[in-house]
Parts: C-alpha cells; sequence; structure tokens
C-alpha cells in the first residue's frame, strides 16, 4: 500500500518556526511560534521583519484548529510542552527582539498552565534562543536550551547557514553556551553548561542500555552525550558542522540515528555496541528537522527542508520527504511542497493506518513571512 498525503487545513502565521502539540485541560492545542511579521513596504528577506511577535495557541474543534489564544513571546523559534507530575508547561524560546536593528540578547518564557490559560512562570536570560527540549532521568526532569550565535565583531546582516537573525545589537563576546536545567521543585536552574557557538537542537534517548542527548550545532561539531549517572559527558561526534535535528528509532534490537545538517547530507546511524557508524547518506541538501512516524506497523522518517543558497540569497521552495525503512535502509515513499520549512509535529490520525503531520512554513516564495501552514492527513496501510 502506499504511502499518502492528503491536504486537510491550512493554518495561517507569520514567520512559523516550530509546531507543538499541547494536551492539557482536556483541550487539544497546537503551540506555532512566529519569528517575524512584515513590514509594511520593507523589502522581502528571511532576516528582516518586525519580531514584537506573539505565539498562536490554536484549538481543535469539528476536525479543525482555530485561534483560541496567544502568548508574548517576540521572535520566536521554539515551544515544548512537558509535565511534571499534575503540572503542565510550554517552554518558548525567543530568539530576538526589535524590528532592526535586533537584540539576541533577552528572555525566553516558561509558561504554566492555571485557571485554564498558560501564564508566565519563570523567564530565562537567553541569547539567540533556539529551543528548548524536556527529557527525564529516573524521577529528575532537565530542560535544555539550544541557544547562541557566531556572529562575527560589526556584522550587520542576514547570517550564514539558513538561520534567521538580522543586526546584532550586542558584541560577539555575548554569545553564550548551551544550558541544561534541572527542576528542583519549585524552578528550573542551571544544571550544566554545553560549549557551544550557535547551537539549534537537542535528542534525548536511549541506545545500548545507555541515555544519550544529541545537540546540533552549526558553527562547529553536533557531539553527542552520554549521561554518566552525574552529568552529561562529550561521547562522540556526529556531525563536523552544520547540524540541525536528530531523530532515532529502533528495529529488530538495533538502535538507529538519523543527523540532519543544512549544508551537508542527511545521515543514517547505527548504534555498533560502542558507537553510532554511518549506516546510509540520503541525497540533498538543506534539512532543518526530522520525526519518526509509526503508522500502520510501518516506520516512516519525516525530512523538513528549509532553504538552499544562502540567508541573503534563499531559495526556500524546497520539497520535503518522507523515507520508509525497509529493514535494511531508509528509501523515499513520497515527497510534499514546504517553503521556507521549519517543523512537523505527529497528530493521531482520524481512521486506522493514518496519523496527521502538522507542517510549519516561515516564508513564502516571494520571502515575506505571511506563510501558511499545513495540516496533511498521511495514510500508510501495512503492506
Amino acid at each position: 500500500m502506499p504511502v499518502t498525503l492528503t491536504e486537510v487545513q491550512r493554518i495561517p502565521a507569520s514567520g512559523a518556526r516550530a509546531v507543538e502539540p499541547v494536551r492539557v485541560g482536556g483541550r487539544d492545542l497546537l503551540a506555532i511560534p512566529q519569528l517575524a511579521k512584515d513590514v509594511p513596504d520593507g523589502p522581502p528577506g528571511m532576516n528582516g521583519g518586525d519580531s514584537d511577535t506573539e505565539l498562536l495557541l490554536l484549538h481543535r474543534s469539528g476536525g479543525r484548529f482555530d485561534p483560541s489564544a496567544t502568548l508574548p513571546a517576540p521572535g520566536g523559534e521554539d515551544a515544548e510542552f512537558f509535565t511534571i507530575g499534575s503540572r503542565s508547561f510550554l517552554a518558548v524560546a525567543s530568539i530576538r527582539t526589535g524590528a532592526g536593528p535586533y537584540e539576541f540578547a533577552t528572555t525566553s518564557t516558561i509558561f504554566e498552565w492555571r485557571y485554564d490559560r498558560f501564564v508566565p512562570f519563570q523567564e530565562v536570560p537567553t541569547y539567540a534562543a533556539k529551543q528548548w527540549r524536556h527529557w527525564r532521568i529516573g524521577g529528575r526532569h532537565f530542560l535544555g536550551l539550544a541557544q547562541g550565535v557566531a556572529l562575527p565583531p560589526g556584522h550587520a546582516g542576514g547570517q550564514a547557514g539558513g538561520h534567521a537573525g538580522g543586526q546584532a545589537g550586542h558584541q560577539q563576546d555575548e554569545n553564550r553556551d548551551s544550558v541544561v536545567y534541572e527542576w528542583d521543585g519549585s524552578t528550573f536552574a542551571e544544571f550544566q553548561h554545553i560549549p557551544s557557538r550557535w547551537a539549534y537542537n537537542w535528542h534525548a534517548f536511549e541506545a545500548g542500555g545507555e541515555f544519550f542527548v544529541a545537540h546540533a550545532e552549526h558553527a562547529g561539531p553536533s557531539v553527542l552525550y552520554r549521561w554518566d549517572g552525574a552529568l552529561l559527558q562529550p561521547y562522540q561526534v556526529l556531525a563536523e558542522q552544520s547540524g540541525r535535528a536528530f531523530a532515532s528509532f529502533a528495529d529488530n534490537g538495533e538502535s538507529y540515528l538519523a543527523a540532519a545538517c543544512i549544508a551537508a547530507p542527511t545521515r543514517l546511524l547505527r548504534w555498533d555496541g560502542a558507537r553510532f557508524a554511518e549506516a546510509q547518506v540520503l541525497d540533498g541538501l538543506g534539512a532543518r528537522e526530522l520525526a519518526v512516524v509509526r503508522c500502520g506497523g510501518r516506520t516512516l522518517l519525516v525530512r523538513i527542508n528549509f532553504i538552499l543558497g544562502t540567508p541573503a540569497d534563499p531559495q526556500p521552495e524546497l520539497d520535503s520527504q518522507v523515507y520508509e525503512w525497509d529493514g535494511g535502509k531508509l528509501h523515499e515513499v513520497a515527497t510534499f511542497p514546504t517553503c521556507g520549512g521549519t517543523d512537523v509535529a505527529v497528530l493521531g490520525g482520524s481512521e486506522p493506518d493514518t496519523v496527521e503531520l502538522v507542517v510549519t512554513n516561515s516564508l513564502t516564495p516571494e520571502l515575506r513571512f505571511s506563510a501558511e501552514t499545513v495540516r496533511y492527513e498521511l495514510s500508510a496501510g501495512a503492506r
């Protein structure tokens, strides 16, 4: 049975950088952080715009997601929903403020669900924040912040590698490492700094009886860290540069890790008992995000592509891919159009052997921010 994608809804957004499913208070929500909005009569470009933006919250009703509320989140880059006991949190990464020049030194807000709404819980000082990711080790809860941007001194324009930025308001010596926070029962406290210059992403998973966290870095090596019972320790370099995202899955007792880079091919790695070794290289560049999908007894990998070219001359209209794992390798089974694609969320489907994919696009073909997020039904029955 072929894998098919059917469009079911388009959601207006502005510079959408991520999409996060939220199940709270008996409601099914989507959180969509927005990087920027278009400036009237302003020049087109992926690094401009007005970053005085809000995060969109949409509520599922009658088979659709409709606007429900907004949260203050300037320069929204990511949102991570998680629970600790009976408490529910939504951590939002704000990469910048302003409308040019931009300030990367700002605060990112962790919201908590109280009284049927999200309210600010903790303000975290950040610098070019790009992702929050929650993971749990035993009874301990951690929250990883990927941040930083390696701008040269006096830089006053867009940034290499397909990252939305703009004019720097601070000197480069204010750049910051990524940080892991731990829940101490009342707040999220700094636990460990992870060396970085231009970090993008985290992925926590288990393989070979060990707990690992992969850290995606653009301006240097993306490193796999192993939990030694006390700290995350560097274990293996996964990519030399331009790292963006990871996804993992297991099959027939084997563990696999996909590593996406924007300026290098996406690679599939297999755990050999001591390290992750290259098993397959996928065609194409421009990858931004990955997701593993289980549907109809099949294992699928979705790759979201962002841009080719440079931020000064980007090519945002790209096809993104769905791959199927056949037990030995991944092979392409479907494509779908994206324009400055940034993220994908996987939701339960309305029929057996279906799931929903919600895909965020951050740009229009004209390099404006008023791009639509698209919901698809993915059908993949058993072969």
